[in-house]
């Protein structure tokens, strides 16, 4: 499987959290509350297009809201492709950080 990008893990990883309530602006919210950088609605659902079309999320739309004219959200879900790319990416990043030293004060600069 071809790897997955930084911002397509961290999305991935927010829809997960977020469960059944995972659109685009409980999406951009678990972004920006975990990295504590701003994400722009534009970006996120640049991702979730990206993802979509590998077939890592589907989306689907939820039942009208109940206020008057009420819009449906399009919710996202990963799918097993999609669980499967943040597993093979997290071994990369295991084996990756594996033999580093524990502390950055140990870090060696060449």
């Amino acid at each position: 499987m071809k790897l997955i990008s930084r911002k397509e893990e961290l999305v991935l990883l927010s829809i997960w959290k977020l469960r059944d309530n995972a659109y685009g602006v409980t999406i951009t919210d678990q972004l920006a509350k975990t990295t504590g950088r701003y994400w722009s609605i534009g970006a996120v659902y640049d991702v979730l297009d990206r993802l979509t079309r590998k077939a890592l999320v589907a989306a689907s739309a939820s039942d009208p809201l109940p206020e008057r004219g009420g819009k449906s959200k399009r919710l996202y879900r990963i799918t097993k492709d999609g669980h499967q790319a943040l597993e093979e990416i997290r071994e990369i990043h295991d084996t990756m950080w594996s033999d580093l030293p524990e502390s950055a004060l140990e870090f060696e600069n060449p």
